[in-house]
């Protein structure tokens, strides 16, 4: 059963995930509101652009690569990018990210997951909006996180992957946050490491 989390809960990936768990898709998936038409007449779809990001840091906090719809593929070849989806048509998720956890470089300690509306439409035009952790050996959903909170941000920090005591453990944040691209949330993505 999939634990839903909230703000600021941490869990455990392998106790969650269960010991053998290695590798794990971080999915997204979102709906457009509906535009309301004049005098709530005539109603159209809109499409937004939200775009998933990877950034991986180190202890000191400097960030040593990026898996984003620009690089779909971290260096070392850990971190993959299933590529960009520019309406969030279609059920489940809309982007993936899959995370190998072994592969990851042992000076990676780090990885914050954000989500930004590269269109520049805000949260209160989104809804159906989660994030969430996925075994990929069992296709078993470990953790949801529940991004659909109203409001003039374009963007959130929305979890963090770290190391602990030889671990993966995951930090639910939800962070509302400004942005069109990734590079954008750094200073928000730190203040979180």
């Amino acid at each position: 059963m999939s634990l839903s989390l909230v703000k600021g809960q941490k869990i455990s990936l392998s106790k969650e995930g269960g010991e053998g768990l290695s590798t794990v898709i971080m999915g997204l998936g979102w709906d457009a509101k509906k535009k309301k038409g004049f005098l709530g007449f005539g109603s159209r779809d809109q499409e937004i652009d939200l775009d998933a990001s990877c950034v991986l840091f180190d202890a000191g906090g400097n960030m040593t690569d990026v898996v984003w719809f620009r690089q779909l593929r971290s260096q070392d070849g850990s971190i993959t990018h299933t590529g960009d989806n520019r309406t969030g048509a279609g059920d489940g998720d809309d982007e993936q990210i899959i995370v190998d956890l072994s592969r990851v470089p042992p000076s990676v300690t780090t990885l914050m997951f954000v989500v930004n509306s590269f269109t520049g439409q805000n949260f209160a035009e989104i809804e159906s909006a989660f994030c969430r952790i996925v075994d990929q050996k069992t296709g078993r959903e470990i953790a949801r996180y529940n991004l659909s909170t109203s409001g003039s941000h374009t963007a959130q920090v929305m979890a963090r992957v770290y190391r602990n005591a030889g671990e993966w453990k995951m930090a639910a944040l939800g962070e509302p946050s400004s942005g069109r691209t990734f590079q954008d949330l750094l200073p928000a993505m730190r203040a979180n490491l």
